[in-house]
């Protein structure tokens, strides 16, 4: 039997704050039905005073700790996917092991944007397998509120923020990670970007999209990465119970599922309820998932995301 990475325990955090399409409506010149036919985008959380990456990050690492009836003093290894930490450095993961009160673990955070979440669960299975370690944190956690620009009604309306995590162990048996794949294409900068950073302009900086021409790079990418997920690890769209993706676009996953021939009734989607959480977005709709009785031990699940660089992956898992 392979020794695999398998879930133990999901866990999310949402903002106090929520900011519906109608009250966005009244600052930013848009509609809801604009919002609602382009994105699927309903209503979104906005990290207030003292909410902050690492403080969701935490909330949700504490939650799905509970879910999976272990304590935080087991965990050996915390990877934190962010593009929004809370400063330069030291990495949020550190701040989260501190709030955890962890004496002494692995801590570090991932920057991959959308795909950051992929990317951190590839890594902390790659060194839960290599016995670096027993059982592992991975979060996705974002503050994209904190570089919007509020007056570009194109890119404002998409984000929100929250936070995922999950509770990975190791076994032998049938459950757990079978194949992940990673990919980046970094000709696409200028398509999806935050126009600051300490090296260059010394700000923070706002995000910028043009979304057109992502949109279509998503579609591609996407479908692509998924059949070459199942591919790796010996199966077929047929063979999937549920496909989790990242919360950008509901045309996005519509149009992902279409050209995959794979019913929108398997795609767990939450990107009204939540918006484009970027490295947040798929462990918070995972625990969604598994919290309202959708997703069960034994699915045969898929996670998806593309996000800016182009950075893009997918992840097969047996729950």
């Amino acid at each position: 039997m392979a020794r695999r990475s398998v879930i133990l325990g999901t866990g999310s955090a949402l903002p106090k704050r929520r900011l519906d399409n109608a009250e966005l409506c009244e600052t930013v010149d848009t509609s809801d039905q604009w919002i609602v036919e382009r994105t699927g985008i309903r209503t979104r959380y906005i990290a207030g005073d003292g909410e902050t990456t690492a403080t969701l990050a935490a909330e949700s690492a504490r939650n799905a700790l509970e879910h999976a009836g272990i304590d935080a003093t087991e965990i050996d290894l915390i990877v934190l996917a962010t593009a929004t930490p809370d400063q330069t450095f030291p990495s949020s993961a550190t701040k989260v092991q501190a709030m955890l009160g962890i004496p002494d673990c692995v801590a570090f955070d991932v920057h991959a944007v959308c795909t950051g979440f992929l990317y951190a669960l590839s890594v902390a299975d790659s060194m839960l397998r290599s016995d670096n370690g027993t059982k592992a944190l991975v979060i996705g956690s974002e503050t994209f509120s904190r570089i919007l620009d509020w007056e570009d009604r194109a890119t404002c309306v998409l984000f929100g923020d929250g936070a995922g995590a999950l509770v990975l162990g190791t076994e032998e048996g049938e459950r757990g990670i079978l194949a992940t794949k990673l990919h980046a294409d970094g000709r696409h900068n200028d398509l999806l970007f935050v126009d600051g950073g300490p090296s260059t302009t010394g700000t923070v900086g706002k995000l910028r999209m043009k979304g057109r021409e992502v949109f279509r790079h998503a579609v591609i990418n996407l479908a692509d990465v998924l059949t070459e997920v199942l591919g790796e690890a010996g199966l077929t769209s047929a063979d999937v119970d549920w496909i989790v993706p990242h919360q950008a676009n509901a045309r996005i996953l519509d149009a992902t599922a279409k050209k995959l021939g794979v019913s929108t009734d398997k795609i767990v989607v939450t990107v009204d309820q939540h918006a484009n959480t970027s490295a947040a977005s798929v462990p918070l709709a995972l625990d969604t998932a598994v919290r309202d009785g959708r997703i069960k031990r034994g699915d045969l699940i898929v996670l998806e995301a593309m996000g800016g660089g182009f950075t893009w992956g997918a992840a097969a898992l047996r729950y």
